[in-house]
């Protein structure tokens, strides 16, 4: 009888320690390799793919002040060159959100490489920080003086071309036949205009400030003015398929971006001052730079913009509704 007891209260304990462990577990979501994550959230460890500038200073921001850790986010940052560079590991879930041109992203969803959602957005043109300088003694002094000449961009199918082309239209110079696009390194900007390899060339800061000060250069067309005054530039960008595996996670990021998207629409000093941590700009030019403007809604009507630019101008083969592509913050 006595042993019949026992058995029954071993019984009973180990019914209640897997009640216990039960409603334990009930309250935490597995995560891949066995280890548990309180908040719920489908993933805490983030890659994020950044164009070490100003573009990417929300970013650097949140990473500073602890604005992912406050929603458990471990986020880790890389330096890109372009989304192109980074698709395969964007597709296959190695890189999770990454910031790209509006107009890069918009040609990748247009060929079919992949399909992406903007989930925030970045960085805005405003005047004095994107434009084409003429060096100091140039005989072109206005717009019209390109046609016959060359034109040192970026990309031959980038924001520079794609910035430049209602300025030249809009002052008798046809784009197509007038002048010349020639495909210069970011690195070569300046060295390029100083030797006169071009007769112009698109540039952003800080370069647009370094031809002033080091080449005397004078900037020709302000491309963020007029046609193209306050166009978007880069937003933050993820695969449909992490969108839809990630809910939770995405909300927390886009909080997180949120708070220090404000700050740098808000308080130059915080971009000036976290620049140079991030990136290779030194902290005298970051103190001077002409910066873009940090927009504080993901607004389509806005980047649709973009898209019909592109449309005009053939960078896109048709038009596109880019309504589909947003991804707005929940509550």
């Amino acid at each position: 009888m006595q042993l019949r007891a026992l058995g029954r209260i071993a019984l009973i304990g180990l019914a209640t320690t897997l009640v216990i462990t039960g409603c334990s577990n009930a309250g935490s979501s597995q995560k891949p390799g066995g280890s548990t994550n309180a908040s719920g959230l489908e993933k805490t460890s983030l890659l994020i793919g950044q164009y070490p500038g100003a573009d990417s200073a929300p970013l650097f921001i949140a990473m500073e002040r602890g604005f992912f850790k406050q929603e458990g986010l471990e986020v880790k940052q890389e330096p890109i060159q372009a989304p192109q560079m980074v698709l395969p590991k964007l597709s296959n879930g190695q890189m999770d959100v990454v910031l790209g041109s509006y107009a890069t992203i918009l040609t990748i969803q247009e060929g079919g490489q992949e399909k992406f959602k903007y989930i925030a957005d970045s960085y805005q043109g405003a005047t004095g920080a994107f434009g084409v300088m003429v060096a100091k003694n140039s005989p072109v002094k206005k717009i019209i003086d390109l046609k016959g000449k060359k034109i040192g961009v970026n990309s031959l199918k980038g924001l520079g071309v794609l910035t430049m082309n209602p300025h030249l239209k809009i002052n008798g110079v046809d784009p197509a036949k007038d002048v010349t696009y020639v495909e210069i390194p970011t690195t070569n900007w300046l060295s390029s205009l100083d030797k006169g390899d071009v007769d112009a060339v698109w540039m952003t800061d800080p370069y647009v400030s370094q031809a002033e000060s080091e080449l005397g250069a004078t900037m020709l067309i302000d491309t963020m003015s007029g046609p193209t005054e306050s166009l978007p530039i880069t937003g933050w960008a993820a695969t449909e398929k992490w969108i839809a595996a990630n809910p939770k996670t995405l909300a927390a990021f886009q909080r997180a971006m949120a708070k220090a998207q404000n700050i740098a629409a808000t308080d130059r000093d915080a971009v000036t001052k976290i620049l140079p941590t991030f990136t290779k700009i030194p902290a005298e030019t970051a103190a001077t730079i002409n910066l873009g403007n940090y927009p504080t809604t993901l607004n389509a009507q806005r980047i649709q913009r973009v898209a019909d630019l592109m449309a005009e101008y053939g960078f896109l083969k048709a038009q596109m509704d880019v309504s589909s592509m947003i991804v707005n913050p929940q509550g």
